[in-house]
């Protein structure tokens, strides 16, 4: 073969009547008589390709990889308005198999999602499947650069650790050199402690355990979380007006980055109009009121929390909106109580579309308290030690959020089941591949 540089399949539009090389898997292939159309998928798009050359023909299988090397030529009927004459094609790549785990080169993978996802690297060929991952990445980016931009460095903290952050039984334990230690339900203690230490502000995007014992379409037992923790803030309120402006950025981000994805999977983004903030005890009773839903002491179960974002995407025309002040017995240790209001804490839940996406607050930053909380909670303060030494020397009011990396990705593009927006999902039945 003719060596030449490989270009991709979106770089021959607009061009004709010129010789390339282009890499990919065969995805098609329809055969005539004398010729076939041979479809070639690389990571940008899909080229139909014309092959006369039937001994070269009977050498490939779908999605067998190839290099290939022909002639441009305007065809107003092909993909992208040009297709491929084929002078070259060599196998790089063999299929081994010709029946394949299910079609990809459909409108859809007839498939079941447990299948698809026992041969997941088989299903993400498939463009549609890999343009969640392109969103999610996007997302990543735009919350890192708004976070930069907003004074924000960025860290990296143990997932391995030796006390609970979030208290409960939801954690995973490790035998580490004979010692009790557990997974990382979140960087919370961490991401604290550095704001004490003088960064003030920081954030992490990183991995996340919870051994929670659940299997739906909604829960994962590894997540990734998109953390960041604030110093010398007023309320919690401060908090919340800085994630509503990152909600912003990112949906801006993603109509800027994203625009050929979301056509891909016909995804509209969320207008953005001003979030609107309401307390857990006043959606309680709006729930009551208005639909007969009785909701658990101090929450909103699932179905409350749909029925309630119908109730503010009709009154507001607002998909997200703050639920605020939550009880303490419902929230972590550390979460700062509202003096204002007994029993209560000056925190909040982000739902997006009627599903959780965010838990955030403003914290406990006096030590005496965060001890006195700690003996509330049952906890051993002298467990925390590590922790707490930040603690005694100046710690800033302060606070701060988490995102569930899936979570918001399946929302915003209307996904039906949280692993589908998971590269390789771990849940209660899967730790493979």
């Amino acid at each position: 073969m003719i060596k030449m540089k490989r270009i991709l399949v979106k770089e021959t539009i607009g061009r004709k009547e010129e010789k390339v090389m282009l890499c990919g898997w065969i995805h098609n292939i329809k055969k005539f008589k004398s010729f076939a159309f041979v479809y070639l998928r690389d990571r940008s798009g899909v080229m139909q390709m014309i092959l006369d050359d039937m001994d070269m023909l009977e050498k490939i299988k779908l999605e067998a990889s190839v290099k290939v090397t022909g002639t441009l030529k305007v065809n107003e009927k092909a993909p992208g308005g040009v297709e491929l004459a084929v002078e070259e094609l060599e196998v790089v790549g063999e299929a081994k198999y010709d029946l394949l785990p299910f079609s990809i080169n459909g409108r859809d993978i007839q498939a079941s999602l447990e299948k698809q996802l026992d041969y997941r690297t088989m299903s993400l060929r498939r463009m549609d499947r890999r343009a969640v991952f392109k969103v999610q990445q996007e997302i990543v980016e735009a919350y890192r650069a708004f976070l930069i931009g907003e004074g924000f460095s960025e860290i990296h903290t143990p997932k391995i650790i030796g006390a609970e952050t979030e208290g409960g039984s939801d954690v995973f334990m490790l035998d580490y050199f004979g010692k009790r230690t557990f997974m990382a339900q979140s960087p919370q203690f961490y991401k604290q402690m550095m704001v004490g230490a003088g960064f003030e502000r920081v954030f992490e995007i990183g991995a996340a355990y919870r051994a929670e014992p659940h299997s739906t379409w909604r829960h994962l037992n590894e997540y990734m979380s998109l953390d960041l923790e604030m110093g010398f803030i007023e309320s919690e309120e401060d908090i919340m007006d800085l994630e509503e402006r990152l909600i912003g950025f990112i949906m801006d981000h993603l109509k800027e980055k994203c625009s050929s994805e979301l056509k891909l999977m016909k995804v509209e983004l969320p207008k953005m109009v001003k979030i609107p903030r309401i307390s857990l005890t006043e959606a309680q009773d709006i729930l009551l009121k208005e639909f007969g839903k009785k909701s658990p002491v101090g929450n909103i179960d699932a179905d409350g929390e749909k029925l309630f974002a119908k109730y503010v995407k009709d009154k507001y025309d607002s998909d997200f909106v703050f639920l605020t002040k939550y009880p303490a017995s419902k929230r972590p240790v550390y979460t700062m109580p509202d003096p204002e209001l007994e029993g209560m804490t000056k925190s909040f839940d982000l739902i997006f579309k009627g599903l959780e996406i965010t838990t955030g607050g403003q914290r406990i930053h006096d030590y005496d308290m965060l001890v006195d909380n700690m003996v509330k909670f049952g906890a051993k303060p002298e467990s925390f030690d590590f922790y707490l030494e930040s603690f005694k020397y100046g710690m800033p009011p302060h606070g701060g959020l988490a995102i569930g990396l899936e979570r918001i990705t399946m929302m915003i593009l209307g996904l039906d089941n949280i692993r589908k927006a998971t590269l390789l999902p771990r849940d209660l039945n899967r730790v493979t591949p």
